[in-house]
C-alpha cells in the first residue's frame, strides 16, 4: 500500500504546489545533509520533501510539531507516508533532547528538512532561527547545512484554510554552509538566516 500511496501523495503535492526546484551552487546528493529553510505553510516540509530526487527523498526525514500532525486521522498517515520525524514540543527536556533525536534517528547515513524559525512566520521577513540548528551544527560538523529558500507555498495554503489552493510556487536551494571554528551562537544563526534570505534573489 505504501509502495502506491508514496508516489501518488508526491506527485498530487508537487502538483496542487506547481513547485519548481532551483539548485544554485549546489548539485543533488545523497550524502548526509541537514536542509534548512524559511517557514510559511503547512506544507513547506512534505512539498520540499516530494520535490527533492527519490534517491535523496529515501534517506531524508522532514522534522515537524506532533501536536499538528498527529491531529487526525489524515494528518496521521501523511506523516507516515512522508516519513516525518515528529517532534512533541510539550515533552522538551534535558534527557529527552529534540537535538539528540535527530541525531539520532538519521545515524551515519540519513538527512533532515528542519525549520529554524520554529513557528509558521506569515510575513514577507524571514524570522529569527532559534538555535536548534546551531547545537546539530556543534555536535555534527561533518554534515552539510543546506540553505532552502521557499517561495509562495504560504498562499497555497494560506494560514486557517484545510485545503490548499492551487498556485505556481519555487524553492530555492543554495551551496552548503558549516559552523566556523570558534563561531558564536548567535553570529551563525544570523549567517544562516541571511543565507535563506539571499536565495530569494539568486
Amino acid at each position: 500500500m505504501k509502495q502506491i500511496a508514496v508516489p501518488f501523495l508526491t506527485g498530487l503535492a508537487k502538483a496542487l504546489s506547481g513547485a519548481t526546484v532551483r539548485w544554485v551552487d549546489c548539485e543533488p546528493c545523497a550524502c548526509q545533509r541537514i536542509y534548512f529553510a524559511n517557514h510559511t505553510s503547512h506544507l513547506d516540509a512534505l512539498v520540499l520533501w516530494a520535490s527533492l530526487p527519490r534517491t535523496i527523498r529515501s534517506v531524508t526525514r522532514p522534522v515537524a510539531a506532533a501536536d499538528y500532525w498527529q491531529g487526525g486521522p489524515v494528518r496521521r498517515y501523511m506523516a507516515k507516508i512522508f516519513n516525518v520525524l515528529l517532534i512533541d514540543r510539550m515533552k522538551v527536556k534535558v534527557h529527552n533532547s529534540p537535538i539528540d533525536m535527530m541525531l539520532r534517528e538519521i545515524g551515519n547515513t540519513g538527512s533532515l528538512i528542519v525549520f529554524p524559525e520554529g513557528g509558521r512566520n506569515v510575513s514577507e521577513e524571514i524570522g529569527t532561527f532559534k538555535s536548534g540548528l546551531f547545537y546539530l551544527a556543534k555536535k555534527r560538523p561533518d554534515i552539510e547545512l543546506i540553505p532552502v529558500y521557499i517561495d509562495n507555498l504560504n498562499r497555497v495554503m494560506p494560514k486557517g484554510e484545510f485545503l490548499p489552493v492551487p498556485l505556481l510556487s519555487c524553492i530555492t536551494i543554495g551551496a552548503p554552509i558549516w559552523l566556523e571554528t570558534g563561531e558564536t551562537k548567535n553570529v551563525f544563526l544570523s549567517r544562516a538566516r541571511e543565507t535563506v534570505g539571499k536565495l530569494r534573489e539568486a
